[in-house]
């Protein structure tokens, strides 16, 4: 018996398919999820996913969101959700760069946009669980 699970963004939906074991990161902390669990609906913080099926491993970086188990299907909702395959550490860091400049011009304007900030923060703290799932740290990429 295996677990069905998708994950979903505003745009796309990130994955889809079967697992036999999935790790969330959830409000509380990480949570594993194994076929005939409790029904729960979670608050999932940005972290990373762990996706098992037959031995073999995937992992996603993904926002905050919301997390629904039921009869064996895991439904994942999240502002945001990559495949670590398709980190592009490049990519991430140029965002990285703008959000912060983004913020620091903010931070000196009177006119402070509370919306944009919201924004440029959760472009920040997506950079970071993209580097963590990716397996660098801040300032530690390589080509």
């Amino acid at each position: 018996m295996s677990l069905t699970v998708e994950i979903v963004t505003p745009d796309r939906r990130a994955f889809e398919g079967a697992a036999d074991k999935v790790t969330l990161p959830t409000a509380l902390g990480s949570i594993g999820i194994l076929p005939g669990h409790q029904p729960i609906t979670a608050i999932i913080a940005a972290g990373e996913v762990v996706l098992t099926v037959g031995g073999k491993v995937s992992r996603l970086a993904i926002d905050q969101g919301f997390v629904r188990v039921v009869s064996d299907k895991v439904s994942v909702v999240t502002e945001a959700a990559v495949d670590e395959a398709k980190i592009d550490l490049k990519a991430v860091e140029n965002a990285e760069a703008r959000a912060r400049e983004a913020v620091a011009a903010a931070r000196v304007q009177k006119d402070i946009d509370p919306v944009e900030i919201a924004k440029m923060e959760q472009i920040l703290r997506f950079a970071a669980v993209q580097r963590l799932v990716k397996g660098r740290s801040p300032g530690g990429l390589t080509d």
